[in-house]
């Protein structure tokens, strides 16, 4: 068997990061000897920061109250099951909440006090503080801890929901924050399966291919359904009643969008991340929209699915399938954190609006000025704060291991009630990994203010109506929803100050105003009204305002159906959500659709979105009007049904597939809707189209029926074609071997001699490492055989021979002596393309099993590349486990899942696609280990890795 190539897998596993938790070196230096990270700021702007250790550490999210104070999640329990506690900050008790409060007012934190220690909060992600309750997100709870007298200890802890999967795990549950129509939103990456039951007894389900990182993580289920009928994938954006009850998806298939964020007009934001180089994103989230992470089901990797020509950004979020919404700005490598859009006045009227989003591995706080364009957004990119300079040799890392300069790793901003902005900063060189080097627990708080001012909290009253106003007008989120509950309880009291709201010159407060005016029998007709503003956005809010107060009946949708506004009848769609296709709401969701762009992918995908579960009706109708004949379709009319592509749409895409009158483009279009009909009419009219005499449709059907034929369409039976048929060698004897290694009460001896017969090979090998995985074999047997497996020719079968039978990780080589070695970079690509360019592609040379790697400078320095390749098996990186699949018929495999169903797809470590039947599977072990061989297999010295680091820091 051919060895595994040299550094290609260390990089698969190690190098790209979605996780927000860092590397640091600061455990021999201590916290007054570091350097305070420089902040660049836009002009007319100034940073300083506000708190730092010892008052808090670790900070992973902050929430401000109403009194200014600032509240902290700590996680100095990060990755218990990854880090020694006795060699570093460690709470036995429990991590903490943390307030921090500037009490004399000067600009700067001077108090700090502990709100509670528990015990079930392992590194919690989120915390939102709403009056005297205070929410704390830490899978799998969703925990409330309440405050009745204001002391600020917890009177009362409440499991406020429970069952998100990813304990102890960065794709888990992320923070709550109130929305302007009274309700909470939150989210959680797909670490799942998450199994949540609200408190009317309502169950979200919701899983995905995706596991590990974690040994809490090592099984998930794609394809669960919810209560209300759905299949929702993977990462999730939700909404909740107050009181627990109505919980609701309102977005899915995620990776692992940290959090969300929803400005006063009910837009919903957040940021995605994933580990290629092309993978992170800044996007709006459409509502009960796919953000197209994994396949719809959650049962395949984006890999599975890209089609040929299809870039990784294209690829990745599955941006040309239909019912997915736009993928928004792509920032490219990184590991994106909080998210906040900034609404208030104290900062200046040019930063109003900003929509805020940190990236704790590049850096920097993005900021964008969010473009409505057509039914979406356009979001340019800026880097609004960053601790590099943008048009510097800043952005490339310095050799001296003394350069702080990337130390800044922002893992959450919020606004104060001051108008300042507050940055929670992890502090540290590196992130991700599921690795914590750093001893001490370092962290810091930026306080972001105009130039030469000092922003003060205000001194807010709720006991009366100027004081809920005032709530209201805050720029702190969860503040203003004290003043909206206090408001809306006190009926239509208020109705003459919230008409004065209305007539305020920042748009947000206006939009404010609204949901709570929807909400009063004499405040209707102000919301009503507000839907000729010329504001779209104020049109948007006054719509949702309307939707979410049930005042937002038939003859409404149908008039603001043939509004001028593309975000209108956006609008309008996915309020036809869960309306019938009759009377006129059918009227409705058929001028929406009439009028659509077929180049604005969100209008298409609201349309898709209000055709929910009447896809069939709408495109009957649709083809009454423009007519039956496929070949004179418009644009738009090929558009949409590529979206709602129903099953009764199969003659006509077909005809459109195989007219040379079309374009390329035509008939691509028609052949991929095609491709996403699961019935059996629409596998048999792709395989006809591979007979086709035009190249383009031969070759297109060709991939199309070979890739449908390990997923949907693999239970057809169409004449002519053959299921995949796997390729594995097989060996009867594995399984019988196994079997009887596993018998209970079988002499000692004589498992030893089985385990030896197993050991002979790779395939054996395999069986051995799965067992012990799973600690079904004993340290005897394991013993006896560890020779034969790291002699094995196969460095894969070494490398996880290492981990599961005498894990010793000693440093072989001096980081030292490769730090001090200049590096030759030209003979370090050499070295590179020769042994690692057999998985990943640099500057378009190599191949694509591992992830890109033209842009790793902007994620790694030196030493921690060096680390990494010494030490492996410190920290697997997300979606790089590997697993072992065993066969009935005796066939044992190593590799990554792409497909998980009734057909497997995995990818071997040398790229191998191999199909298996699930219901072949004898064994299937995900594994927590890296298959990377370690610097002493792979008999790499200082010298050759000194040149492969250089040229992978200089691309």
């Amino acid at each position: 068997m051919k060895y595994f190539p040299l550094i290609s897998a260390f990089i698969l596993l190690i190098f790209f990061f979605t996780s927000c938790r860092h590397v640091s070196d600061s455990g021999s230096t201590s916290i007054q000897e570091q350097d305070s990270s420089v902040l660049y700021v836009p002009d007319g702007l100034e940073a300083h920061i506000w708190a730092e250790s010892p008052l808090f550490h670790n900070p992973t999210n902050i929430d401000v109250d109403i009194r200014g104070r600032v509240w902290v999640t700590e996680a100095v329990n990060y990755r218990n099951f990854n880090n020694d506690s006795t060699t570093r900050l460690h709470h036995p008790k429990g991590d903490r909440i943390v307030i921090l409060e500037d009490t004399n007012g000067d600009g700067k934190a001077d108090a700090s006090k502990v709100f509670v220690q528990d015990e079930d909060l392992i590194a919690p992600l989120g915390i939102a503080v709403i009056e005297n309750k205070v929410y704390v997100s830490c899978a799998p709870n969703l925990i409330v801890y309440t405050d009745e007298d204001g002391d600020d200890i917890p009177d009362k802890k409440e499991i406020f929901l429970t069952g998100f999967g990813g304990l102890d795990h960065d794709h888990s549950l992320h923070s709550i924050l109130a929305g302007p129509d009274g309700k909470l939103y939150f989210n959680t990456g797909n670490a799942g399966p998450h199994q949540v039951t609200d408190k009317s007894g309502w169950s979200l389900r919701s899983g995905s291919i995706y596991a590990g990182g974690s040994p809490y993580n090592k099984n998930n289920t794609p394809g669960l359904k919810s209560d209300d009928g759905n299949v929702w994938t993977g990462g999730l954006g939700l909404r909740i009643n107050p009181d627990g009850t109505g919980l609701e998806v309102v977005g899915h298939n995620f990776r692992n969008a940290y959090e969300l964020a929803v400005d006063s007009y009910g837009n919903m934001w957040q940021n995605d991340n994933d580990d290629e180089v092309q993978g992170c994103r800044t996007s709006w989230i459409m509502e009960k929209g796919n953000a197209g992470y994994a396949s719809a089901d959650g049962s395949r990797t984006w890999r599975a699915d890209r089609r040929p020509g299809q870039s990784i950004p294209i690829a990745h979020w599955h941006q040309e399938d239909p019912g997915v919404f736009p993928a928004g700005d792509v920032t490219g490598a990184g590991s994106p954190t909080g998210v906040t859009v900034y609404e208030g006045d104290e900062l200046g009227e040019s930063f109003r609006g900003l929509l805020l989003s940190a990236d704790a591995g590049r850096n920097v706080i993005f900021g964008y000025h969010p473009e409505a364009v057509g039914a979406g957004f356009k979001l340019k990119r800026t880097d609004f704060i960053s601790s590099l300079r943008e048009t510097t040799e800043d952005y490339i890392w310095n050799e001296k291991l003394t350069d702080t300069k990337k130390w800044f790793r922002p893992s959450d901003i919020t606004s104060g009630t001051d108008g300042a902005l507050y940055i929670a900063d992890w502090y540290d060189p590196i992130v991700g990994g599921h690795v914590m080097d750093d001893t001490l627990g370092i962290g810091k708080i930026y306080r972001i203010i105009p130039k030469g001012k000092n922003l003060q909290a205000p001194k807010i009253n709720l006991e009366n109506t100027e004081g809920q106003i005032l709530a209201l007008l805050n720029p702190a989120v969860n503040v203003r929803y004290s003043g909206y509950t206090r408001l809306k309880d006190s009926g239509s009291k208020a109705m003459v100050q919230l008409q004065e709201v209305l007539q305020s010159e920042n748009p947000y407060h206006i939009a404010r105003a609204l949901f709570l005016l929807a909400e009063f029998p004499e405040g209707v007709m102000e919301v009503v009204n507000s839907l000729s503003n010329e504001n779209s956005q104020l049109k948007v809010a006054a719509v949702r305002a309307l939707r979410n107060a049930g005042k937002l009946d038939d003859k409404i949708l149908l008039k603001l159906s043939k509004d001028k506004s593309e975000v209108i009848r956006r609008e309008v769609a996915i309020a036809l959500y869960d309306k019938p296709f009759t009377g006129l709401y059918k009227a409705a969701l058929i001028n929406v659709a009439q009028s659509l762009d077929e180049n604005d992918k969100a209008y298409i995908e609201a349309v898709g979105t209000g055709a929910k579960g009447k896809e069939a009706a709408l495109y009957q109708s649709l083809l009454t009007i423009n007519g039956k004949d496929p070949l004179k379709w418009s644009k738009p009319m090929a558009a949409i049904t590529w979206r709602l592509h129903p099953e009764s749409s199969i003659p006509e895409l077909k005809k459109r597939a195989m007219a040379e009158t079309l374009s390329e483009d035509e008939r691509k279009q028609a052949i991929t809707a095609l491709g996403f009909i699961e019935d059996k009419d629409a596998a048999t009219a792709m395989f006809e189209l591979t007979k086709n005499a035009l190249p383009d449709v031969s070759q297109q059907a060709n991939w199309w029926l070979t890739y449908r034929k390990t997923n949907t369409w693999y239970h057809h039976e169409i004449t002519g074609w053959k299921k995949p048929v796997d390729n594995l060698e097989k060996n009867s004897e594995l399984v019988s071997l196994k079997d009887q290694l596993l018998l209970i009460g079988l002499p000692l001896e004589d498992k030893i001699k089985i385990a030896g017969k197993l050991a002979e090979d790779s395939p054996g090998s395999l069986i051995l490492i799965g067992l012990a995985a799973q600690n079904k074999i004993n340290d005897e047997v394991k013993n006896s055989v560890s020779e034969a497996i790291l002699k094995n020719p196969d460095r894969t079968v070494q490398a996880l021979g290492k981990r599961y039978f005498i894990y010793d990780e000693k440093e072989t080589v001096s980081n030292e002596k490769i730090l001090g070695n200049k590096g030759d970079p030209e003979l370090g690509k050499i070295l590179f393309i020769s042994n690692c360019g057999y998985c990943h592609k640099v500057d378009g040379v190599g191949a694509e099993t591992g992830p890109e790697l033209t842009m790793v400078k902007n994620k790694y320095d030196e030493k921690r590349l060096l680390e990494a390749i010494v030490f492996p098996n410190k920290g697997v990186e997300f979606g790089y486990e590997p697993t072992i699949i065993t066969t009935k018929d005796g066939a044992a495999v190593l590799g990554f899942v792409y497909t998980d169903g009734k057909i497997i797809v995995l990818k071997n470590q040398f790229g191998q696609m191999h199909t298996i039947d699930s219901e072949n599977v004898d064994m299937k072990i995900n594994l927590n280990a890296s298959i990377m061989p370690d610097a002493q297999l792979l008999q790499l010295n200082e010298e050759k890795l000194s040149h492969i680091v250089k040229y992978l820091m200089t691309l």
